[in-house]
């Protein structure tokens, strides 16, 4: 089944819905970045939150970037998201792997680590992006999210985010939703909310029963009369180019290019999203080095 995400809202005005299928591009990145079953849920749930969240930016050229940077042994995880539905994301350190928790599930938030803060950017295609931080509070990423759109966004939301990882290491199971109150949503519309997001099942649980973003839709919601608004394709998409590698050889500055031209002659650099290498010869190096002093 194709990747996708769905957005609904009730007919009464109290919340609107988002909902991910996203097996397919976490697989795809597990494959890529050769990640460990732990870092594979981290990431993988950093992944699924991008796609949502791209799917609520208005305008094509909109950028929405997850960074979480916890004193954990993963380092630094970093997602990107755009409203074409398009993701891309890495893993600091793609070979951690640590003993089952207290549940027996992956330990992501050990992994991720308690301390720190995540960092989210929206950039609009203005002269300054918004940026708004808070504090990781488990390492679980979509609690840690909850948290964020409650203190910075000041948007109570539900997040809920689930990878499952088969014995062979490949993605059995992916994709998660974020309900967020509107505006005029009464108390008791919310209270509703609250007890039935404590009845449910975990996201990945039924995606792995063969859920459709529609069918959690209308199980977690079952008490709302829900209306879906819009469905997008959502996958995993680098956009780096030779031009755009060039550009970061050129920000290096004069210097240091002499420096890599006297001293190996040769570049190459890889793409954190994708691993795609990019190499270049000497000549090519001077003729950067040029539009630099020119």
């Amino acid at each position: 089944m194709q990747d996708y995400v769905i957005r609904a809202m009730d007919k009464e005005g109290n919340i609107r819905v988002f909902v991910a299928l996203t097996t397919n591009l976490v697989n795809e990145a597990r494959n890529i970045h050769n990640t460990t079953p732990t870092a594979s849920a981290a990431l993988g749930r950093t992944l699924t939150a991008a796609a949502i969240m791209g799917t609520m930016l208005k305008n094509e050229k909109e950028i929405v970037s997850i960074q979480f940077k916890g004193d954990g042994p993963l380092n630094t995880i970093l997602a990107v998201g755009n409203s074409r539905g398009e993701v891309k994301g890495y893993v600091g350190n793609p070979d951690v792997e640590l003993p089952l928790n207290e549940r027996g599930k992956l330990d992501v938030g050990t992994a991720v680590g308690r301390n720190g803060k995540l960092i989210v950017i929206r950039d609009f295609g203005l002269k300054e992006p918004y940026i708004g931080q808070s504090n990781i509070v488990t390492g679980e990423i979509a609690e840690d999210l909850t948290n964020y759109f409650a203190y910075s966004e000041q948007q109570p939301s539900a997040v809920a985010l689930g990878v499952l990882v088969d014995k062979d290491t490949s993605i059995k199971a992916a994709g998660g939703y974020i309900i967020q109150a509107l505006p005029d949503a009464t108390e008791e519309a919310l209270d509703k909310l609250e007890r039935r997001m404590s009845q449910v099942e975990p996201v990945s649980s039924l995606i792995e029963k063969g859920y459709t973003p529609e069918e959690i839709l209308n199980y977690v919601c079952s008490d709302f009369n829900m209306e879906i608004t819009d469905k997008s394709p959502v996958s995993l998409t680098c956009d780096c180019s030779v031009e755009r590698i060039e550009k970061a050889l050129i920000a290096i500055g004069k210097d240091e290019l002499e420096k890599i031209i006297k001293e190996d002659g040769q570049a190459e650099l890889v793409c954190h999203f994708c691993n795609e290498k990019y190499s270049f010869n000497k000549e090519e190096l001077i003729k950067l080095l040029n539009e630099v002093i020119s």
